[in-house]
């Protein structure tokens, strides 16, 4: 079994933290469609340093200084709780003996404070980071490295990611590849292919 990590088990999202730094819903909106992209962050999660990804957005838009580098300085208050029963079916499969892996888009630089604040990631036998590989989910060189390196077969490893195209992009790997919407419709899926009862 191989689980992404931001959405699927771990709730991260940077209106944790922006919802108290903007008046207004609107214009923060605004500001992480805008300025502070899911593109610009996917940069840092490919393995740019923040440092530089921070310099390079502030040279754009020089008058939104303090917040973007929130987003770095204050990153941690973009993680809220494990996502409600997930965790329990990811510990159901470690009872049960499955073998575990985390396959995840994640800064390598943040996401030691993750790892910090989730005991459960010990469960996993291996966890991959794009910011590590330098490659990030859909690109296949994420995917190949996690085989390569923990001797996985696609063909008998489930991969869950709430993300359509990292799904679809598993799929033409050989993965058994689920989209994950809930705990309730995993565990589902996961009893249909027999993997929990």
């Amino acid at each position: 079994m191989v689980f992404d990590l931001g959405g699927v088990l771990v709730d991260w999202d940077p209106r944790h933290l922006y919802r108290g730094l903007f008046a207004d819903v609107d214009a923060m909106e605004a500001f992480l469609a805008e300025v502070a992209t899911p593109a610009w962050n996917a940069e840092q999660d490919a393995g740019r340093p923040w440092d530089e990804g921070v310099a390079a957005l502030v040279e754009r838009h020089p008058e939104q200084r303090d917040l973007i580098e929130a987003f770095h300085r204050r990153w941690p208050e973009m993680l809220a709780v494990p996502i409600d029963g997930a965790v329990e079916v990811l510990e159901e499969l470690a009872t049960a003996g499955v073998r575990l892996f985390a396959l995840s888009n994640w800064s390598a630089e943040t996401f030691p404070i993750a790892r910090r604040r989730f005991p459960f990631f010990a469960l996993f036998e291996g966890i991959v980071i794009s910011g590590d590989v330098g490659a990030i989910k859909p690109d296949a060189r994420i995917f190949q490295h996690l085989v390569d390196r923990y001797g996985v077969d696609p063909g008998t490893a489930v991969f869950i990611d709430d993300s359509a195209g990292n799904v679809e992009a598993a799929a033409r790997l050989g993965f058994i590849a689920l989209r994950f919407v809930d705990a309730r419709s995993l565990r589902h899926d996961l009893r249909r292919l027999g993997l929990i009862p």
